[in-house]
């Protein structure tokens, strides 16, 4: 029988430790915030800079729109500070395109709004014993709240990458990784696991509930794809060749003239790209960004090979075949360290492909979580037995055949917004997020 997920570690009802986490939480995520934000003078903060994308001013006061909404209304009961502005950061009232044509907060009023309401949250914070409602139940709104910052924090960075002009934002690259000698793919048995979770406390309702899958048994590849093979099929003709393209992915490529990932442009013989506002070749060894769905299922199929689908990255990212359980992250059940994974834009780029062997699978799949968002083949759809929780509008509305499931996050993601659970989704043609895949292939049934 297969064993269930990890239950939850028993100090998640401890109300002094979960009071430190959620403080931890969303002190890290307004620091962020603030670099993000203080890294541009005025006009980069209240200009767009691309259609795809709200001003930074916007997401900095929805950030304190929603925290107002959610710690101080919801879950305080208090009466709401500005009401006025509700309406100006309700991401689906106004779309992007129209979001710098409104009357929004300007920078410091903006920061002064979020400083008032983070003092408030924080007394929230300090009087709340965790108890007596779901949305208060293990601290839940509180990291609804820093994971939403966190998310819009990457919103923020893809921001950052499209704007034109010199670097303003700076990391260390991650550490230099041995060339990887490993094999290309692994083996991952079939049979029964259990996906999604009912225990982890701040997972969001798409998340939820564990359930039981079926997977007959695959490879897939032991690190993502690189810009180096990423390369060959370019080389190759892969662009030209309508044979490994969708006939949508086809068409949408022809109409933009897409002849390689965003950012990159070829110089003589060699690529180069623009990270951040630096132009640098593009090294081979590190896992291919910035690249469509559209076109991680060209590739994979030029390869030979698939994409694989969300049960498949999930089995190989959290079951242990020794126990049967499924973890909380490929490692095991501990929180994300820099030994694990690469997080929280402690770098400005993925690290090389086979870094972090610490974290890797039982299996040895390495790079699930961190560096890049791995597309799958799968739609985004609920689980069985999804309830929404607490609004309809983050997943509910999402549901169906137009997007498309990324897993493991990215170089961009904060561990507080990254599991192994965690359900990320986007477009097929959306290029500007930090998003790069793996491949998969079938196995035949008698593969243990």
């Amino acid at each position: 029988m297969t064993a269930p997920e990890t239950p939850a570690p028993p100090h998640d009802a401890d109300p002094g430790i979960l009071r430190e986490r959620a403080l931890a939480a969303l002190t890290t995520a307004r620091a962020r915030t603030a670099l993000l934000t203080s890294a541009v003078d005025e006009p980069d903060l209240t200009a767009q800079h691309s259609p795809l994308m709200s001003p930074l001013v916007w997401d900095l006061a929805h950030i304190g729109n929603q925290e107002e909404l959610w710690l101080l209304r919801n879950v305080a009961g208090r009466e709401a500070m500005r009401p006025e502005i509700d309406g100006l950061y309700d991401a689906f009232e106004h779309p992007r395109s129209e979001r710098p044509s409104l009357p929004l907060l300007p920078p410091e009023e903006a920061r002064r709004y979020l400083a008032e309401v983070r003092g408030r949250a924080l007394d929230v914070l300090e009087g709340s014993d965790f108890h007596g409602t779901r949305l208060t139940e293990a601290g839940f709104a509180f990291g609804m709240i820093a994971q939403h910052e966190q998310q819009h924090d990457e919103t923020m960075l893809i921001t950052h990458q499209l704007r034109r002009g010199p670097a303003v934002l700076s990391a260390p690259d991650p550490r230099p990784a041995p060339l990887f000698t490993g094999p290309d793919e692994v083996l991952v048995p079939g049979g029964e696991f259990i996906m999604g979770t009912s225990t982890e406390p701040w997972a969001l309702d798409n998340e939820r509930p564990a359930h039981r899958r079926v997977v007959t048994p695959f490879h897939i590849d032991t690190t993502p794809v690189t810009n180096g093979a990423y390369q060959a099929f370019i080389d190759d003709g892969g662009y030209e060749d309508a044979r490994w393209w969708t006939a949508r992915g086809w068409d949408h490529i022809r109409a933009h003239g897409i002849t390689a990932p965003l950012f990159w442009r070829r110089d003589g013989r060699q690529w180069l790209r623009r990270r951040f506002g630096v132009t640098e070749v593009v090294p081979a060894d590190e896992p291919v960004l910035h690249v469509c769905w559209y076109e991680a299922d060209a590739y994979a199929r030029w390869a030979g090979r698939r994409l694989p689908t969300e049960a498949e990255w999930e089995k190989a990212a959290r079951h242990d075949p020794v126990t049967g359980r499924s973890t909380r992250y490929p490692w095991g059940d501990a929180d994300p360290t820099p030994d694990h994974a690469n997080l929280g834009q402690r770098h400005l780029r993925p690290a090389p492909a086979g870094s972090y062997p610490e974290g890797a699978s039982p299996l040895g799949v390495r790079q699930l979580i961190g560096d890049v968002w791995e597309w799958t083949s799968s739609d985004f759809l609920p689980y069985p037995g999804f309830t929404a929780f607490p609004y309809k509008e983050y997943s509910e509305v999402f549901f169906g055949p137009e997007y498309k499931v990324l897993r493991g996050g990215s170089f961009a993601v904060d561990q507080v917004a990254c599991r192994g659970t965690f359900r990320n989704w986007d477009y097929p043609i959306r290029r500007q997020i930090f998003s790069g895949f793996r491949t998969a292939r079938d196995a035949s049934p008698e593969a243990v």
